[in-house]
């Protein structure tokens, strides 16, 4: 299973709304050819780490593709890129993020990329999410359950559900 994590809390150069800049993704990522197995609910999301930025849209998609892990990434960039995403320092406001969360059971650590995502574990923005579409997911490094990574995510990370 290959899981895309999806987030803007930012309005586009076109001014349209954090949701929809994640539903544009999505398009954007069926029109490269990639195919949404499944697609969570959308949720609001305080930012992590807390900041004054306005509150997150987040959801994930898992997909399939024959693309390998390290040819999805740029393709991800690039739609970013596409939708005017602005990388300026860590954890800043956007107008979308897309980032590659696992594929299959792979566990790669390269300059561009790793495998699974570094602090999935801890964001309770893609392990809820997540748990909507792959109950039975595990972490392919730690073998961990996702409800059992729920209960460990810190209890003070906001969401709710939208859509």
């Amino acid at each position: 299973m290959i899981f895309v994590g999806i987030g803007s809390n930012l309005k586009s150069e076109e001014g349209l709304a954090p949701l929809t800049n994640c539903q544009k993704a999505v398009d954007q990522m069926i029109s490269e050819g990639i195919e949404i197995v499944a697609r969570s609910p959308w949720y609001e999301t305080a930012p992590v780490p807390v900041s004054y930025q306005p509150w997150y849209v987040n959801g994930v998609v898992e997909i399939k593709t024959p693309l390998s892990a390290a040819k999805i990434l740029p393709m991800l960039l690039n739609i970013e890129s596409v939708m005017g995403r602005v990388r300026s320092e860590s954890n800043a406001a956007r107008t979308i993020d897309l980032d590659l969360l696992a594929y299959d059971d792979e566990c790669m650590a390269t300059v561009n990329l790793i495998l699974p995502h570094p602090r999935l574990h801890t964001r309770l923005f893609v392990l809820r999410p997540l748990a909507d579409i792959a109950p039975d997911w595990r972490h392919p490094r730690s073998g961990e359950k996702l409800d059992d990574m729920l209960k460990k995510v810190h209890k003070a990370q906001e969401i709710r559900k939208i859509g």
